[in-house]
């Protein structure tokens, strides 16, 4: 199925309301039972962007990993932060992806005067000035590119993980829900690199022990959580 290729059409619009510096976020890791949430924060400019860029999870691996350094090269700035599993059982996942996004943020040369976030939910808040896009990683181009240096860098880590610990296959699932990484933890139960308070422990009576209670999140935000 084709898709249209992102533009700079939202940040267009932020640039006529006085932003003269624009940063693309985007999140991996939000509903993986292993490793960081990760956030990425892309600088591009209005320049045209190399080609074939959109959502991360619309281009294969092999694409991906390909255009990373590309667009490492082509972005104005970019920089990525991460909040841990322990950060993400004890602060909960909207309070997580706060800390990463501003870790990211921070970590860029500039601080930007506007943030495009994808999705509808503002995890960000103040006192940046956030525009919330839906499908923000497939329309807007800072955005798509956060979107790819993210992944790529985060599935790198998880890869590397893995070498670690090559019963959980991490470096084909990236720490999200697989049948391997599912037979893995019933037989060794979960690592220290697993989140605690994530839904999966409910169905390992064995490892349920190891259950930290749950923070409380927004009811929208509960979904894609695997709570």
């Amino acid at each position: 199925m084709p898709y249209d290729p992102p533009t700079h059409s939202v940040e267009r619009s932020l640039r006529r309301a006085g932003a003269r510096l624009v940063a693309g976020l985007d999140e991996v890791g939000r509903g993986a039972w292993a490793g960081p949430v990760t956030v990425g924060a892309a600088v591009t400019g209005l320049r045209k962007p190399p080609e074939g860029l959109t959502d991360s999870k619309l281009l294969t691996e092999r694409r991906r990993t390909a255009l990373a350094p590309v667009l490492a090269d082509w972005v104005t700035a970019y920089a990525l932060g991460h909040a841990s599993p322990q950060e993400c059982d004890e602060l909960g996942m909207t309070a997580a992806l706060r800390l990463a996004a501003v870790r990211a943020l921070e970590a860029l040369p500039v601080r930007p005067d506007a943030v495009i976030l994808d999705g509808k939910h503002d995890y960000l808040g103040g006192p940046w000035r956030v525009r919330t896009v839906i499908k923000g990683d497939q329309s807007c181009i800072c955005v798509s590119a956060a979107s790819v240096l993210a992944k790529v860098h985060r599935d790198g880590l998880m890869a590397e993980l893995g070498e670690a610990y090559p019963a959980y296959g991490f470096a084909e699932n990236a720490g999200y829900p697989s049948p391997v990484h599912r037979l893995a933890l019933e037989e060794y139960g979960p690592t220290e690199h697993h989140r605690l308070s994530w839904a999966y422990l409910d169905a390992l009576p064995k490892w349920s022990h190891l259950k930290r209670g749950r923070v409380a999140e927004p009811q929208d935000e509960q979904l894609s959580l695997g709570f």
